[in-house]
């Protein structure tokens, strides 16, 4: 009596067991899978090794691949048996999963309710290659979406298409199995924007807004236009991310398009002023700093100015003024000037001053013509030494631009391509003790630009976004004063601003962003920088080339101010302590 007791406590004991550690899966075998794979199969009934075997688990295998097949067109297929074997030790199962596929069912024809012989034509393209085809869910879904999308984007956005019936039949003679497919196509209201509703903009003019949509009064509806409406006002940078508007009828039956935005702050100061004291007494003192003020949306007319200062040590300094007039006269041209003066320690001053008139061709495409005028003037000091010529620069250009970027800020998708050609024509009128026979007095010089950056968005919040950035300029010579600059936060992280100089520079820009809100993210990135600067054996000069490479960590924050960038960022062969931080608020000009 003791001994059957305990045999049953045994046995309950392993059966409480595996209702608490179930057994695992060992291997699972199909058969009769014919048309579809075994790893499309196990996908279907998702089981694998590994997988757990429950209670119910031959009920819910059979259901999940007799509706996978159906979906595909195997309406008559079933699961014959599902037949399962015990490891000795009870651990794992070991199953094996009969099928049978049966034959597929085709499509035989497909017809439509509610259309007419207008409507039809347009309708037939998207399914008359279905007939003959075994009946497959998901490609009768994507054909009805496709349909769904044409009719959309002209003029129907309340269109609706529903499967009324499939009918199912077998030819007598062949066995074949056949469907008749029948949809009930609801076309809706035919609608046209009548009017344009704008709500939130209490600072940005209407007229501002409707105008870079380009949308015209009683334009006829089109979805996709209206999904990228927040595209097309996010780089206004004049708002909060937009919403896609919303469309419905009035009272009068007319068609309205209303636009939600809640308006940013456009006008942004970033700055910072420090004093130097002199070394002694017959030395003054000196302030250092910069100051950096832009103003967008003036009055909320889309004008724009902006202000910028600089002084990096005693005797260097930086003076710039921007303004732009958005849409000349109401046809799509930018009208844009700028002036620029720099003082390079005590060697030369430089002045520019620049025109351009940018071409709107479409919301994402745009060409401008430039024209500048540029003068250098050196600096007499104590030692009278040789630094530049006095010279002056005229030169026109062309720029091309492509910006297909879903917000300025933090993209998730979408380029931006901008090159640019500029033909220059120096001249040089002294110091003239440096000037000899041999010098080039009228010289032609070409700069080439080119700037293209692509965002993709690799998972959710998670942006990679790569930059590639190129200038060359040729010339017979060049003066530091025409050369480019390369290094600090705008160009190659983990150098010092400007620390290169060349007449071809190249950099590359490679992060991977994680978002922390819509315009907030925080990266890691790689910059790669490459400079080149010509020998020039008349001035002594050798050939100086190099790769430089830097790398970090950073976070981009928007802020009632404008976005603040920062970063921490390590140079070629740098230790930890010798980082460098990127810090200031990103130019929104």
């Amino acid at each position: 009596m003791t001994r059957r007791i305990t045999k049953i406590n045994f046995l309950a004991l392993l059966l409480f067991l595996n209702l608490i550690y179930p057994q695992s899966i060992r291997e699972v075998d199909i058969e009769g899978d014919d048309n579809f794979s075994r790893s499309e199969y196990l996908t279907w009934a998702s089981i694998g090794s590994g997988s757990k075997y429950f209670e119910g688990f031959k009920d819910s295998v059979k259901n999940r691949i007799i509706g996978s097949l159906a979906d595909r067109g195997f309406i008559n297929s079933f699961v014959d048996s599902i037949k399962t074997q015990v490891s000795p030790d009870t651990q794992f199962v070991d199953i094996e999963i009969f099928i049978e596929e049966g034959e597929p069912t085709y499509i035989n024809s497909i017809y439509y309710l509610n259309v007419d012989s207008a409507d039809s034509a347009i309708v037939d393209p998207f399914f008359s290659f279905q007939s003959g085809k075994i009946l497959n869910k998901f490609e009768l879904e994507q054909n009805i979406a496709e349909t769904l999308d044409y009719f959309e984007n002209n003029k129907f956005p309340f269109i609706s298409i529903k499967i009324s019936s499939i009918n199912f039949f077998s030819d007598s003679v062949t066995g074949e199995h056949f469907a008749d497919i029948i949809l009930d196509i609801e076309k809706g209201h035919e609608s046209k924007i009548t009017k344009v509703e704008i709500v939130g903009n209490t600072k940005t003019k209407d007229y501002v807004i409707i105008r870079n949509l380009r949308l015209q009064k009683d334009e006829p509806y089109s979805q996709e236009r209206i999904e990228n409406i927040p595209k097309k006002l996010n780089r206004l940078r004049f708002f909060e991310p937009v919403p896609i508007p919303t469309f419905y009828f009035n009272s009068s039956d007319e068609g309205i398009l209303q636009i939600k935005v809640k308006e940013k702050e456009t006008n942004n100061f970033d700055g910072i002023i420090g004093y130097v004291p002199g070394a002694g007494d017959e030395e003054k003192g000196y302030f250092t700093g910069f100051v950096n003020i832009t103003l967008r949306n003036i009055f909320g007319t889309e004008r724009g100015a902006a202000i910028r200062w600089q002084q990096e040590d005693r005797f260097s300094q930086e003076l710039e003024l921007k303004y732009v007039e958005p849409w000349l006269f109401g046809f799509p041209f930018n009208l844009g000037v700028n002036l620029f003066q720099r003082k390079q320690d005590t060697t030369y001053v430089q002045r520019h001053i620049e025109g351009s008139l940018e071409f709107l061709a479409t919301e994402e495409i745009s060409a401008a013509l430039t024209i500048s005028s540029e003068s250098t003037i050196p600096t007499e000091n104590e030692f009278s030494s040789f630094s530049v010529y006095n010279a002056s620069i005229l030169s026109t250009g062309v720029n091309f631009k492509i910006d297909s970027r879903d917000d300025v800020y933090a993209p998730t998708e979408g380029i931006l391509f901008n090159n640019s050609y500029k033909f220059s024509r120096k001249k040089i009128s002294g110091p003239v003790e440096y000037l000899t026979p041999q010098t080039l007095t009228n010289i032609n010089l070409q700069r080439l630009e080119l700037d293209f950056s692509f965002f993709y968005e690799v998972f959710f919040r998670q942006v990679a976004a790569l930059g590639i950035h190129a200038r060359e300029m040729r010339g017979p010579f060049f003066e530091v004063s025409d050369l480019y600059k390369l290094g600090g936060t705008n160009t190659l992280r983990g150098y010092r601003e400007k620390q290169f100089i060349g007449n071809r520079i190249f950099w590359s820009n490679l992060e991977y962003r994680y978002l922390l809100t819509k315009r907030s993210f925080a990266f890691v990135f790689f910059d790669n920088g490459y400079y080149l600067r010509n020998e020039d054996a008349a001035r002594q000069i050798e050939r100086n080339e190099s790769f430089k490479y830097g790398y970090g960590l950073g976070l981009s924050i928007e802020t009632a101010l404008g976005v603040l960038g920062v970063s921490y960022a390590l140079g070629e062969g740098d230790t930890f302590s010798e980082g460098k931080i990127h810090f200031g608020l990103i130019n929104e000009f």
